[in-house]
């Protein structure tokens, strides 16, 4: 039973020392000759073989990603099926889901649950969260260079690691050390044009601890990726294709559409000639021009990383090791969209560009002379650029060994993430510009003269938007040994504690982002926060028999500004057969809400998708007084934030497993789990709040003389959320033969259900195979690979694979779209027979698949959705690495 009241830290401490766990695992020790290796697996502070384990985990070793020609952690996670992410590189462009840049930020999410519910750890510390949501970790700054594998925890872990690992762990595992240096250069070219990257990385160490007393690594890595554009690809073109009943477009083109409020007639003067094809096409219904601004946009942002890792170790006596450990990284992301939208501008009948005048604009029917709406979005300002900085800095000292039997470990780690974000292109002052409307130098309706030029180069928006950092320090201790021996064994304790401090700040530009109401900051303010957590944790390995342990873990943590919990553990392994193991575990979890939950600044952002009035334009027919430049078929805006009265999310899972091993080259596991997740945290889904305006019309601000303003929707508590599936791994080997070996590995999820809630006690929303609200949860994901080896060769065949799903299917009926399946095939080979030389070659996307199409709306690449696809096509991989 969880509880938020202000307990004391003194009681939970004499109970965790007394019975229970502890989480943070370090890596294998060195064993006595002919020994087995026992070593502290990611779910577990109790050194144990890897086969003893009772909770489901997934090693994905890196020298088998670099083999597949994966580059970045986001890469290598997309190939973990139980992770469900749709939040990578391709989100940079156009922002979250807020409509707020996103930093280049990458993320993991087990199960579907969101990325703030899976817990990613470094060496099994954690890391700063990215200072946009301040519950996720940015992927990009996982040393992906000094990886030595990469451990996948698919269960529950919130009595081990934290309260906040309901989801799963992924713990980012690096060389603990090397005795030769190398250098590897890799790159990828695509087939067609865009896309291309290149890495080059350093690697370098030396020392024995055991005989030099001292042992150090270093780590240089740089990546690079072009930026793919729309035009680069055919599917990812156009958001205007008639036979899929896809018309996104947007209702401030250019040339620019007009209203007339005092006759009422809307129109474009530059209808009857095309509008501006291809970028922006007529619309026959009222004579207005759309932009196509998909053909304006990026698929992929230009993107380069730099890190640098560190580790030094020392031997202190026999029984004690301190280290050292530096992570600093720098991620740069461009990312470009289309020009900016400007709406409501005012054009005076003594402009000389209103209709009819001496500007060349031809006049049009029905205008009363007074002064005309305008909505008109410049191409000659250029696409609107965003240069996003991301970095990230951890420091770690730490201090390991041996006290009286006991293996202890100990740390002080200061961690860091900030993110900037610099308008460099495409912005104007909204003020400004619209001066240079309402006094005639801008012509809204062409291209500009040369005053007109030199005046809206005048208006260009340049410099630091907004910033943001998370800062966290945190001290841990955990300890564990063998106490007494068992009938299937020793009994074995583990205890620790954590002390964790946060800070979060939150900083807007106001004389930037004040000027530009495209930047979804114009409204907003800096925030900041911050906290003081405080953790102790036990746990207890019982061998009752041979054939049958249990564990006991559990964990109290103390969060300044949310309350505290008592969340427990129990798992266990019984192995009936020596071909059979069976396991299981139940655990509960809580997740209080970030900093960023609760102290976003509100912003006035514009909606993913475009939407009709529910009041001046319901059903796209323009009322009267309405406006139809702005209430009919438009991006409209949201108002969200931060949010003081979050409450916690709480959550139970249970998981149930079989390991069959039927011979010894064969080994088969399946696993049964199941979560329960309620208050979850979020903002209320969009389309839900436009679904339905007889429900939520509350929510509908306006301002005094009846326009729209924006829709309410800060982060709140939405509901439950209910999800289980089936875990399936297969592995099996050949011996050696004349010809080599081979062996067979898949890796798949199966998700029976997800369901969840937008509002408590609502109607519960499926999302398995279907596109729900913003996102899909794929019914079947599987990873495949078969590898030869002989002597210095080796070969992989890699088969990555997605099942079809209901589209969004914002459009009519007769066009309602099925996204068919999605398999990637990837091939490359290794030769290692010179002298200190590693080849590597291979084919990305062997069979060209392209992104099946999709209508959704939400993101801004139409055509296809780049959550969950590559856009980038067949693909040449080379990889050379030289050892010194």
């Amino acid at each position: 039973m969880k509880s938020r009241r202000k307990h004391p830290l003194a009681r939970p401490l004499c109970l965790a020392l007394a019975a229970l766990p502890a989480a943070l695992p370090v890596h294998a020790q060195q064993a006595e000759e002919g020994q087995m290796t026992r070593v502290q697996i990611t779910g577990s502070s109790i050194k144990r073989l890897q086969s003893e384990t009772a909770t489901p985990l997934t090693v994905f070793k890196a020298d088998d990603f670099v083999k597949q020609g994966l580059t970045t952690a986001q890469e290598v996670l997309d190939r973990i099926p139980s992770n469900q992410t749709s939040f990578g590189a391709a989100n940079a462009v156009g922002g979250n889901a807020s409509g707020l840049p996103t930093g280049g930020q990458a993320t993991a999410d087990l199960r579907g649950l969101g990325g703030d519910k899976t817990l990613v750890l470094l060496n099994g510390r954690r890391l700063a969260t990215h200072p946009y949501d301040g519950a996720s970790v940015d992927l990009n700054l996982i040393p992906v260079a000094a990886l030595e594998r990469v451990e996948v925890l698919r269960d529950g872990a919130s009595a081990i690691y934290g309260t906040d690992a309901i989801g799963g762990v992924i713990n980012f595992i690096t060389k603990r050390s090397v005795d030769r240096g190398t250098i590897a250069v890799e790159a990828t070219f695509p087939e067609e044009t865009g896309g291309r990257e290149r890495r080059a990385n350093v690697t370098v160490g030396g020392g024995d601890l055991e005989k030099d007393r001292i042992a150090v690594l270093g780590v240089f890595d740089y990546h690079k990726q072009d930026v793919l554009t729309s035009q680069q690809r055919p599917f990812s073109a156009t958001g205007v294709i008639p036979s899929r009943g896809l018309n996104l477009t947007s209702g401030t083109p250019f040339p620019a559409n007009y209203f007339d409020p005092v006759s009422g007639v809307a129109g474009n003067p530059g209808f009857a000639a095309g509008c501006d094809a291809p970028l922006s096409v007529p619309r026959a219904s009222d004579g207005t021009c759309r932009q196509d601004y998909t053909r304006l946009i990026d698929d992929l942002p230009e993107q380069e990383h730099i890190t640098a890792y560190g580790k030094a170790s020392t031997k202190l006596g026999a029984d004690h090791t301190a280290s050292l450990e530096l992570l600093y990284s720098v991620n740069n992301v461009m990312s470009r969209t289309a020009p900016p939208p400007q709406t409501g501008l005012i054009l005076p009948a003594s402009s000389p560009y209103y209709p009819g005048n001496s500007g060349g604009v031809p006049a049009q029917p029905g205008l009363s002379g007074e002064p005309l709406n305008v909505s008109w979005r410049p191409t000659e300002a250029g696409q609107r650029q965003i240069q996003s900085k991301g970095r990230g800095t951890r420091l770690v000292g730490a201090l390991e060994g041996l006290i009286a039997g006991w293996d202890y470990q100990t740390g002080l780690s200061y961690s860091v993430s900030r993110s900037e974000e610099n308008f460099t292109g495409g912005y104007v002052q909204d003020a400004s510009f619209a001066a240079g409307v309402l006094n005639g130098i801008l012509n809204p309706f062409g291209l500009q003269n040369e005053a007109g030029r030199t005046y809206l180069a005048s208006t260009a928006l340049r410099g630091r938007v907004q910033d943001a950092k998370n800062q966290q320090t945190a001290f841990d201790f955990k300890a564990s040994r063998e106490l007494m021996e068992m009938a299937g064994g020793k009994l074995a304790v583990a205890f620790g504690g954590e002390l964790r401090h946060e800070k979060a700040d939150f900083n807007v530009n106001r004389e930037i982002a004040g000027q530009a109401s495209s930047s979804g900051l114009s409204g907003s303010l800096s925030k900041d926060g911050s906290r003081t957590i405080q953790a102790v944790y036990g746990e207890v390995s019982v061998p009752f028999l041979k054939s049958l342990e249990t564990s006991l873990a559990a964990r109290y943590d103390h969060y300044s500004d949310a309350g505290s919990t008592w969340n427990p553990k129990a798992s266990f392994r019984y192995q009936p057969h020596q071909a059979v193991v069976l396991r299981g575990s139940a655990s509960t979890g809580f997740r209080a809400p970030t900093l960023f939950e609760k102290n976003a600044p509100l912003s006035r952002n514009d909606t993913s998708n475009s939407y009709n009035d529910p009041i001046l334009c319901p059903g796209g027919v323009p009322q009267p007084g309405s406006n139809p430049l702005r209430d009919c078929d438009l991006q409209q805006f949201k108002l969200q934030g931060g949010n003081q009265n979050l409450k916690p999310e709480e959550s139970t899972t249970y998981s149930l497993g079989v390991v069959l091993e039927p011979i010894p080259a064969v080994t088969l596991t399946m696993d049964y789990w199941t979560i329960r997740l309620r208050d979850k945290i979020g903002a209320l889904p969009e389309q839900s709040i436009y679904g339905n305006f007889d429900k939520y019309r509350d929510r509908f601000l306006r301002f005094p003389d009846g326009s729209p303003n924006a829709i309410w929707d800060i982060n709140e508590n939405l509901g439950k959320v209910k999800t289980d599936g089936v875990d399936v791994s297969l592995t099996a080997r050949t011996p050696n033969q004349s010809w080599g070996s081979l062996s067979f590995t898949l890796d798949g999820t199966w998700v029976h259900s997800y369901k969840y809630q937008n509002e408590r006690d609502g109607e519960f929303i499926e999302n398995v195979g279907r596109y729900a609200d913003n996102y899909v949860v794929f019914r079947w994901r599987h990873n495949a690979a078969v590898t030869w080896r002989s002597g210095p060769w080796s070969a992989t065949l890699a088969h990555n694979f997605k099942t079809h799903y209901d589209d969004q299917n914002l459009v009519d009926a007769q066009y309602f779209n099925k996204v068919g399946s999605y398999s990637l095939v990837n091939l490359s080979g290794t030769y290692t027979g010179f002298k200190n030389v590693a080849l590597t070659a291979g084919v990305k996307n062997l069979f060209d698949k392209e992104p099946p199409f999709s209508n959704q709306g939400t993101v801004f690449q139409k055509g296809y959705d780049p959550r969950y696809t590559d856009p980038i096509g067949r693909a040449l991989y080379l990889r050379g690495a030289y050892t010194f």
